[in-house]
């Protein structure tokens, strides 16, 4: 499992005093509002920012303040840049529910045979449920649908998802 868990992407300056506009990745954008600080990645190492403030934008962006980011040039230089948080501080997510950073290359094997399928390459959020986009073997992609019906196991410790393929899925 990886130490760190992103949470959003920088998507431009905003303002004139150095804020920035993030897309969240995460289910709950309102999270943001919790933040006391962000790891950003600049040139090989991750650096610590305070956040000083927050605000929402339309239920769909947050607009964050850094302490030392104080122009749009310096929020120029975040720009495209993932912000991260420690996995201890991640929100702590109820039984049967994963952060998308440790889904995505996870192997897939099927129930039926144990015949290894492919890795999961993405995770597509739909709304009823999230879709796990699996690079098949022969190069083709599965989509599987996040349910009870269609994943039977998942096991972080083995990197390894069990599923049950319904008809018309392979």
């Amino acid at each position: 499992m990886k130490e760190y868990i992103t949470v959003g992407r920088v998507l431009s300056p905003w303002g004139v005093k150095g804020q920035v506009k993030v897309e969240p990745l995460t289910d709950d954008v309102s999270r943001f509002k919790k933040l006391k600080s962000v790891l950003v990645e600049e040139n090989g190492t991750l650096t610590s920012l305070a956040v000083e403030s927050v605000i929402f934008l339309k239920n769909r962006f947050a607009v964050l303040k850094f302490r030392g980011v104080e122009t749009v040039e310096a929020a120029e230089r975040l720009r495209e840049r993932y912000l991260m948080v420690h996995r201890k501080d991640a929100v702590k997510l109820p039984k049967g529910h994963y952060f998308i950073c440790d889904i995505i290359g996870m192997d897939v094997y099927e129930e039926e045979d144990g015949a290894f399928l492919g890795k999961i390459r993405d995770v597509l959020k739909t709304g009823a449920n999230d879709v796990y986009v699996v690079a098949l073997q022969d190069g083709r992609e599965l989509l599987l649908p996040a349910i009870k019906e269609v994943v039977k196991e998942i096991s972080l410790q083995e990197n390894k998802m069990v599923v049950k393929l319904m008809e018309g899925m392979a």
